[in-house]
């Protein structure tokens, strides 16, 4: 919990459930090589989840929203860039053993984790429960967004990757369909150890408008139209 009250999460969420703050588990491993080995950990385990199609952190009666296809494309597009470039070095240090083993490992491991990248983003959707909205970017973003705290909720298209301060864009190709205005900031802690705080959340999601009135539809009061 934050000092104001408000439910902070960050990169460093743990597998099958939000847990403590991002901040409470990384002084196991300090410092950004700790966070960013966690991080290529959580990609390579997503494989798993990937092809046996169990999204991680959707609990029973939560919905999951997916975004995953948006970024298809793009991340098969750069697959495909590295693997020609593997196929290129094998060819130029074939008489090179020990730097072509080096590169072609480097290689495929590159290309692991690119696709890696899908492979998170398919088992991490966008989760809204009764009580919040889990709002993530494959394994690199997951925070927890209480749905007390949604005072207005917008169907708005932007293109900007560059929110301004006070903001959060889970964009996906620089596009955000959705804007969430909190009541209160929240705080997150980036893959690089910055504490943000944000109290205006911009995300895309593939199915918008069934999010938007999911959000709305919430016990009490709800949030705004827009």
């Amino acid at each position: 919990m934050t000092e104001n009250g408000s439910i902070a999460t960050g990169d460093a969420a743990r597998d099958e459930r939000p847990g403590p703050p991002a901040t409470a588990d990384e002084g196991r491993v300090p410092g950004t090589l700790g966070r960013t080995a966690r991080h290529e950990a959580r990609v390579l385990a997503s494989y798993v989840r990937w092809l046996g199609r169990r999204p991680q952190g959707v609990g029973a009666g939560d919905r999951p929203f997916g975004y995953a296809r948006g970024q298809a494309a793009m991340v098969y597009g750069i697959a495909f860039a590295c693997l020609v470039e593997t196929v290129g070095l094998v060819y130029l240090l074939r008489d090179h053993p020990v730097a072509h083993a080096v590169m072609l490992v480097l290689d495929v491991y590159t290309v692991v984790m690119v696709l890696g990248l899908q492979a998170a983003a398919v088992a991490r959707p966008h989760v809204l429960s009764d009580d919040a909205l889990r709002v993530r970017r494959g394994a690199a973003l997951d925070v927890r967004v209480p749905r007390a705290e949604v005072v207005a909720v917008h169907r708005r298209l932007r293109t900007s990757d560059r929110p301004e301060p006070g903001e959060l864009s889970v964009d996906v190709g620089a596009i955000t369909n959705v804007t969430l205005e909190l009541g209160a900031p929240l705080t997150r802690t980036t893959l690089f150890g910055r504490v943000e705080r944000f109290s205006v959340v911009h995300l895309y999601a593939e199915e918008p408008d069934d999010l938007v009135r999911a959000l709305r539809s919430g016990r009490g009061p709800g949030p705004a139209a827009g």
